[in-house]
């Protein structure tokens, strides 16, 4: 966990360590133009709720798309794949012994729709507020070696989010997108609270 969070930490210093390029070798996106954002973060559940109370932190996938409106506003779609730790080790699993099986990983994927409201879009750094909803989707693995549902009855989560984030555009449409959100996972009539931080690389095609 240590080597993926300083991973994190160093590439958000490369980020903003970037060295500037000439304002002509930038080419700010317009209104109307598509974002593909595909990267990596670090985050953690809050240690309550029925997911919370037995998952912790781990590394995270991100890939977004991001559509430019006008009025310095944005929508967009979200999809992270979170593996998250179990906050206590598994006891060795004995066959034929049920009260053995405990878990060791989940798999928390995070699908939703996102609104952007952003600040100083003809900037190098166009700063943004998000607010987001959408699906949580998550499967445990035990020590059994079988994955299975988390919960005691089969199904999904939904999500509500907030966050905030920049764009720091550094060659013609390329930027870094750095950001951190805060997830209520409802599950099983229970809220989770799943916080996350994550760096990874945008592209605004043009057309």
């Amino acid at each position: 966990m240590t080597r993926v969070a300083a991973t994190v930490a160093l590439l958000t210093l490369v980020a903003w360590a970037s060295p500037a390029l000439s304002a002509s070798s930038i080419v700010l996106p317009k209104p109307g133009q598509v974002g593909l954002s595909v990267g990596g973060g670090y985050g953690t559940y809050l240690d309550n709720g029925n997911i919370g109370s037995i998952f912790g932190p781990g590394p995270a996938f991100t890939l977004r798309v991001r559509y430019r409106m006008r009025s310095e506003r944005g929508i967009g779609l979200s999809f992270e794949s979170q593996s998250l730790d179990a906050r206590e080790e598994a006891p060795p699993f004995v066959v034929g012994d049920e009260s053995t099986v405990a878990p060791t990983k989940l798999s928390n994927i995070l699908s939703g729709l996102e609104f952007y409201q952003m600040f100083g879009t003809r900037t190098k750094a166009t700063r943004m507020l998000i607010l987001g909803a959408g699906l949580a989707q998550m499967r445990a693995e035990t020590n059994t070696g079988d994955p299975e549902l988390v919960g005691e009855n089969a199904g999904d989560g939904l999500f509500v989010s907030a966050g905030a984030g920049v764009e720091r555009f550094f060659y013609r449409s390329w930027a870094w997108d750095l950001s951190t959100r805060y997830y209520a996972v409802f599950r099983d009539g229970e809220a989770n609270h799943n916080v996350q931080v994550a760096l990874g690389l945008i592209f605004y095609a043009s057309y």
